[in-house]
């Protein structure tokens, strides 16, 4: 992200993202795109229609056929999409996706047939299938890593969001054509033409916008001498997908949370009937399954701010099917539609939350392969859900239970089938909080209950963290690191604590010299305290806010570890001390090199004050390190240290990759 990207960092929230440049833009071409694409759906429908013979069947048949192929190229075309995405520049691949679907549109009226209404519906949707993961996966390299959630809400809420003026505008444009034809004589082959070339125009202005911003990074996210084959290209990021748990948990929940909402669209003309509502109540319920997904990928992750993502994302994922199980169970119309407009929010807030962790925990350049794969699994998930709920149903049939001479309980095919989909989703659910429940010996209740998280993390710059005890090999890390880095272009700052300020170097004499001797253990604890105090007002944060990789070897882990748990102080008052000392500032990775004591203090020859402290100590200090880590992997890598240090820096690296994309890369400061 360049300098000139943000405009006003201390805005909040979505003013924050909206001061993002680069941001702006990609927000104003994708909703001049959603628009377009909406408009589209409705145009194509409409052109089809028209075009086709005069019969009913023939209508409904070139209608579902333009319909089947629009779902058809994402389930064939995804994965190549996803290779496309990572191998060519982005802001190329962007801009012309936009020209080309805009060319497709406008080549529809001009041809004027059905066979090519068909083909050029192909290309469209073949386009669209590069052209999404494209944007998927460039959106974390425009904004810090703690506004993604907040980019992505806007994201989702523009492309869904965009339905409603898009049938307006459909409306007006059409009501143009009918006066154009009535009063001035005006004719074209079929009443969508107009549209089309309106759609167009859409397209093509949001290409425009495209190739105007500059800080998407230039040239393939794969690097050059990890660049393969196209089958071998999909196999890997398929292969990336399997192997990490996380990544594989977020694939399914994702999946998942659209299959429970789609359940619902596939079966409500069914169920509406089974409750006597007939076609308004399918409209009913299929509006409120889309209010419900909007409100929960808008306002969800708020709901419950203290629970971590990942642990959001199951628990998101276990009420909807909770939800769709109370649906199957009533037969009240009035409340099937406030409990599907609760079933759309809980799934909403899982669809949201985990796009945000794909986000985050996936590595650039295998980014677009992975919301390539979640966006044709999705369609493969709606699809046999469409296709097959009604068939189940179908076969279940309806049963009635009689309880009295008087009384009796009947249930439909439909609510059968919901009451499947239901177990299917809550077991999905829990399978993901236990897989990445990142929490473990915390309870829901506890953290629900319990203080909030205190700290903040930069919106400039990337801060990066390592610890460990003595001999773990910090230092080596944090010089293959920044020379990585550097290669790479990335302007980086390496520090370590105590010691790198004229100040710390005298704390650091006195904290350090075996001569010193015996200090009182808070004072120990207030001097560290000190020297991190000016360590981040005159170093860290002034590189951070100019953008820069600042990697410190020690940070305040360090300082809960020795002196909170070392010297068996209470580690809530180091904490307070420790952070106010910081300005609550905390890095946006921090790794943890964990070896054993005895293995790294027996690396040292002439050890220092704190290395000359017995095994035990240190050994409470280990302990305190990992309990750290434990409680936070969303902000921590645990490393085992006896590996290869070019094994270790490759792990590192690639836990960091999510994280650059707030730093500076020093041709971007040119």
């Amino acid at each position: 992200m360049s300098g000139s990207a943000i405009d006003d960092v201390s805005a909040t929230g979505l003013r924050a993202i909206f001061r993002i440049r680069d941001f702006r833009r990609m927000w104003t071409a994708l909703g001049l795109a959603s628009l377009a694409d909406w408009m589209g759906l409705l145009a194509i429908t409409a052109f089809a229609n028209d075009i086709a013979g005069g019969g009913y069947a023939e209508k409904n048949f070139a209608i579902a056929g333009v319909l089947f192929l629009r779902v058809l190229p994402a389930l064939v075309i995804g994965p190549l999409g996803g290779y496309i995405a990572d191998r060519l520049d982005r802001r190329t691949t962007l801009v012309v996706g936009l020209v080309l679907r805009g060319a497709c549109f406008a080549s529809i009226p001009l041809v004027g047939t059905l066979w090519w209404l068909f083909v050029a519906t192909v290309l469209i949707e073949a386009v669209n299938a590069v052209w999404l993961p494209t944007k998927d996966a460039t959106i974390p390299n425009l904004v810090p890593t703690e506004r993604l959630e907040d980019a992505n809400r806007v994201n989702l809420a523009t492309t869904y969001g965009s339905a409603l003026p898009a049938a307006a505008l459909f409306i007006i444009v059409a009501d143009i054509t009918e006066l154009l034809s009535t009063y001035a004589g005006w004719t074209t082959g079929t009443s969508a033409d107009l549209t089309m070339y309106v759609i167009a125009v859409g397209f093509l202005a949001g290409g425009a916008v495209c190739q105007t911003m500059r800080d998407i990074p230039r040239g393939s996210s794969i690097a050059a001498e990890d660049q393969a084959g196209l089958v071998r290209t999909i196999l890997d990021g398929w292969a990336y997908i399997r192997d990490t748990d996380v990544v594989r948990g977020l694939v399914v929940g994702i999946v998942g949370a659209f299959g429970a909402g789609g359940v619902v669209i596939g079966l409500g003309r069914v169920y509406a009937t089974d409750l006597g509502a007939d076609d308004a109540g399918y409209g009913v319920l299929f509006g409120c399954v889309f209010l419900g997904l909007g409100t929960g990928m808008w306002l969800g992750p708020r709901t419950l701010p203290r629970v971590s993502r990942r642990r959001l994302f199951g628990l998101g994922l276990i009420a909807a099917g909770a939800t769709l199980a109370v649906i199957s169970l009533i037969g009240n119309m009035v409340l099937a539609a406030v409990l599907v407009v609760v079933l759309g929010y809980f799934a909403g807030i899982s669809w949201i939350t985990g796009y945000t962790l794909l986000g985050l925990e996936v590595a650039d350049d295998v980014r677009g392969r992975t919301f390539a794969l979640v966006q044709s699994l999705i369609r493969i998930a709606l699809a046999l859900v469409l296709a097959l709920g009604p068939a189940v149903a179908g076969l279940i049939g309806a049963h009635r239970w009689r309880i009295t001479d008087h009384a009796s309980l009947t249930y439909s095919g439909a609510q059968f089938t919901f009451l499947i989909a239901a177990a299917v989703a809550v077991v999905v659910g829990v399978s993901a909080y236990r897989r990445m429940n990142d929490r473990p010996g915390v309870t829901l209740r506890e953290e629900l209950t319990g203080p909030p998280p205190r700290g903040r993390y930069s919106e400039r710059g990337t801060f990066v963290a390592l610890e460990g005890g003595e001999g773990a090999g910090k230092s080596t890390q944090a010089r293959l690191l920044a020379d990585a880095l550097r290669d790479g272009g990335y302007d980086v700052l390496l520090t370590h604590e105590p010691g790198d300020t004229p100040v710390g170097a005298t704390l650091r004499k006195i904290l350090l010299d075996v001569e010193t001797g015996t200090l009182s253990h808070r004072t120990e604890a207030l001097l560290y305290a000190a020297d991190k105090a000016e360590h981040v007002d005159t170093v860290v944060q002034p590189a951070l806010d100019a953008g820069k990789v600042v990697i410190t070897d020690r940070y305040v882990d360090s300082a809960l570890a020795y002196q909170g748990a070392g010297r068996e102080l209470t580690r809530d008052e180091v904490e307070d001390v420790t952070r106010w000392a910081t300005a609550q500032l905390r890095p946006h990775l921090t790794v943890l090199l964990d070896v054993e004591p005895d293995v790294g203090l027996g690396r040292f020859d002439s050890p220092d004050r704190l290395e000359s402290e017995p095994v035990d100590f240190h050994t409470r200090v280990r302990d305190s390190f990992r309990e750290l880590a434990a409680a936070d992997p969303e902000h921590y890598l645990v490393v085992d240290a006896h590996g290869s240090r070019d094994e270790i820096a490759a792990a590192v690296r690639a836990r960091l990759e999510p994280h650059l994309a707030r730093a500076v890369r020093r041709q971007e400061q040119s």
